[in-house]
């Protein structure tokens, strides 16, 4: 070798100058797989396949019942919706449970963390499907249930057992799932 001929860098160095490049490039990759493939937020309630926790819950609304987690059991299928007069995404659901509530199912309402009159409101605007409606003022029944937010309806079968959650809104796409479910749960 000759005095003007470079010495070659070791091996092992060459690559540390590229690991920083591919470490970032591995992250860059990372972040788009997650954009595309979010995880799943949603929470699911450890109660399906189980009884109904006991609750009794006052009216929400003057002259209308409250609703007791007994009438849950009287031998009929029922969707239980867990609501609220401040979700934007209970309004997006209201023609779907009123179309389910005039195809004969029945609908019992748990209202979270809501005002009378806000809840009024609410209902002369989007219609009011419900057969009861507790007022859930603490959220303490909405927690029992597992529910992760509103909007979130179940079906529950005739012995008071929780078949079904569905998570979010109740879009038109859906109303097909949940009256098998609702027929499933009244076999």
């Amino acid at each position: 070798m000759s005095e003007h001929t470079p010495k070659s860098a070791p091996l092992a160095g060459r690559w540390a100058i590229w690991l920083p490049l591919a470490l970032f490039l591995g992250f860059v990759a990372l972040v788009i797989v997650g954009l595309y493939r979010p995880a799943d937020r949603n929470v699911a309630s450890a109660l399906v396949g189980k009884p109904m926790p006991q609750f009794d819950l006052p009216a929400a609304l003057p002259g209308r019942p409250g609703l007791d987690s007994r009438v849950l059991a009287n031998g009929k299928p029922h969707l239980v919706n867990i609501f609220a007069s401040w979700c934007i995404p209970c309004r997006v659901e209201a023609p779907q449970l009123g179309a389910l509530a005039k195809a004969g199912v029945p609908i019992e309402g748990i209202s979270v963390r809501d005002t009378t009159e806000n809840l009024q409101g609410f209902l002369q605007q989007n219609g009011d499907p419900f057969q009861r409606i507790g007022a859930d003022d603490d959220g303490k029944v909405q927690l029992a249930l597992g529910s992760s937010g509103v909007p979130e309806t179940y079906v529950v079968d005739g012995k008071g057992r929780i078949v079904y959650q569905h998570i979010g809104e109740i879009r038109p796409e859906h109303l097909g799932l949940l009256l098998e479910k609702l027929k499933e749960a009244g076999q």
